[in-house]
């Protein structure tokens, strides 16, 4: 078999050359930051806490975007990644269906979709977690698989706490994409624990920290959307090899490596069992000959005129 050679072009060492530059430039703007810091007094502790911003949300991401386009591989391993490309939460769900059928079958098992990240939605989680108030509808972090952002996050707020919530996020499947093994599914998700609020572990920027149990939630998950009428579960045994590890922000994650697969193409819509209704009083004896016309049926609503015209006829004036 020949082996492949890499092509390279100048855009490509270009860019290479202003990615690790950028890393290193980042890295000396913070040095200089952190040395000035305690040559001026007082005006030392915004510039530690400017240091911090420097170090937390452009040096450090710099740097793990910089590592890990090296060394992390860039294929499904059961894991997502974070926006700075270190590996995130485990992908422990599979779904079947269409989103509008995740959709239901989330609100009717009570979860609630997250808003959008963005400045508005990001300055209120921040504000309600330290009022410690409610925000049942705050944004999830962006995590990414496939190459990109979750297409549906969904949660469940714990005791009107933000820094507290049962939490999923969901990726659809490229168009004909299967599992390690053959087994298609449309959608895979990553299903989480936030348990506090603190500093990730690699990166120092504030995020939510999880429970390590992540098996806890998936079952949590998969036993809350079961009961909606029409879900199916299946499972896949020991899809992964049960391991222990760390996720992008530091926390230990483990699991025993199930997969379970959630079907919810059965679940129907409120306008579906309106309609059934309809068809089953349309279909009642005695009700077709008050002239009531059953769906797909263009033919009742003459048949029905007819037989109240005889029967009007038959009647005393």
């Amino acid at each position: 078999m020949t082996r492949r050679r890499r092509r390279w072009s100048v855009g490509h060492l270009l860019d290479g050359f202003f990615f690790v530059f950028a890393g290193l430039a980042a890295i000396w703007l913070a040095y200089l930051n952190l040395s000035q810091a305690f040559q001026v007094g007082w005006a030392g502790v915004l510039l530690a806490i400017a240091f911090w911003g420097l170090l937390a949300y452009l040096v450090l991401p710099r740097l793990h975007r910089i590592l890990t386009t090296i060394y992390v591989p860039d294929y499904f391993m059961g894991r997502t990644r974070t926006s700075d490309g270190l590996l995130g939460d485990p992908v422990n769900l599979a779904v079947l269906g269409e989103r509008e059928d995740i959709e239901r079958a989330m609100a009717e098992a009570g979860w609630i979709a997250a808003d959008p990240v963005g400045w508005g939605s990001s300055w209120r989680i921040i504000t309600s977690t330290l009022r410690r108030r409610s925000y049942p509808t705050a944004p999830v972090s962006p995590l990414f698989l496939f190459g990109r952002m979750q297409d549906l996050a969904y949660q469940q707020e714990v005791a009107g706490s933000p820094a507290q919530r049962h939490h999923v996020r969901f990726w659809q499947c490229p168009d004909g994409w299967l599992l390690p093994g053959g087994r298609r599914v449309d959608w895979l998700a990553a299903g989480t624990f936030d348990r506090a609020v603190g500093l990730s572990l690699f990166t120092l920027q504030v995020t939510h920290r999880i429970d390590a149990d992540t098996d806890i939630e998936r079952d949590h998950i998969v036993e809350s959307v079961a009961r909606v009428p029409g879900v199916r579960v299946d499972v896949i045994r020991d899809f992964a090899t049960g391991y222990h590890s760390r996720n992008g922000g530091g926390d230990s994650i483990t699991t025993d490596g199930d997969l379970p697969i959630l079907d919810v193409r059965g679940v129907r819509s409120p306008d579906a069992h309106i309609s059934d209704a309809k068809i089953s009083d349309a279909t009642a004896p005695g009700h077709a000959s008050r002239g009531t016309s059953v769906p797909g049926d263009p033919d009742a609503a003459v048949r029905g005129r007819a037989a109240q015209g005889a029967g009007d006829m038959g009647a005393p004036r």
